[in-house]
């Protein structure tokens, strides 16, 4: 089940004036140029930024997402008939023979148990063709990121166009060790009064943790570097197809 801020349509389509700066997507456009990729997996494509961004530059893109709120929102941008939108998961696929698949932001994290995690990477070893790329990023566990997750750092108003002043702030609800998650709520405060609510929970996980898995998969080539636009709190992940 995808959480409140991606599935209810309300917050939904929020998302993307809420987080206008997608720089952080740079580092996946420029992959796929490097590698020249021509079919694309987008997992987790939530609102669409990135599958619409590479669909651009005449890349064949499939977006999947278990949130049917943010698939809508991406539907209707422009340029969304270049795309094939998926609601779902990767394990839900067609047959698929893509040159590069991807998980940006938070999505590798969301999957919490090794058996949906694992279910997750072969399914993604499936989609690819031989030799394809899977990258994806995830926060450093060591980094401790959670920690400035407090209501004082993150509370902010933002003017959305047809509705108003939005004020938003996060708070964290639990850590759990071993392994390693942590549960936390966004609030979203509208104009009307309403105030409404999304709990995450998100896996951090080691990097043995993650060759070890990707290995499971059958992927080789595992490479870990730092993130660009968050070097020393969080990796990006590349490995190859078998």
């Amino acid at each position: 089940m995808a959480d409140e801020e991606f599935d209810d349509p309300r917050l939904a389509a929020l998302y993307d004036v809420l987080d206008p700066d997608r720089s952080d997507l740079e580092c996946y456009l420029l992959l796929a140029a490097k590698l020249q990729v021509e079919h694309v997996l987008d997992v987790g494509c939530g609102t669409g930024v990135l599958a619409l961004l590479l669909a651009e530059r005449g890349v064949q893109v499939v977006g999947v997402d278990p949130a049917g709120a943010s698939l809508d929102v991406a539907r209707a941008k422009s340029g969304a008939d270049r795309v094939t939108w998926l609601l779902g998961d990767a394990a839900s696929l067609p047959g698929l023979q893509v040159d590069l698949a991807t998980m940006t932001a938070n999505v590798a994290q969301v999957f919490l148990t090794d058996e949906a995690w694992q279910a997750n990477l072969n399914a993604i070893h499936r989609a690819l063709r031989p030799g394809g790329t899977l990258a994806f990023e995830t926060r450093i566990p060591g980094a401790r990121s959670w920690e400035s997750w407090v209501p004082s750092a993150s509370r902010r108003t933002t003017e959305v166009p047809g509705i108003g002043p939005v004020t938003t702030w996060v708070e964290v609800l639990e850590v759990t060790e071993q392994p390693l998650l942590v549960t936390f709520r966004w609030h979203y405060g509208f104009p009307d009064g309403q105030e409404l609510l999304s709990t995450s929970t998100l896996r951090f996980r080691e990097r043995d943790e993650i060759i070890a898995s990707l290995e499971q998969a059958d992927f080789t080539g595992i490479q870990i570097e730092d993130l660009p636009h968050a070097p020393g709190r969080g990796w990006l992940i590349r490995a190859e197809s078998a």
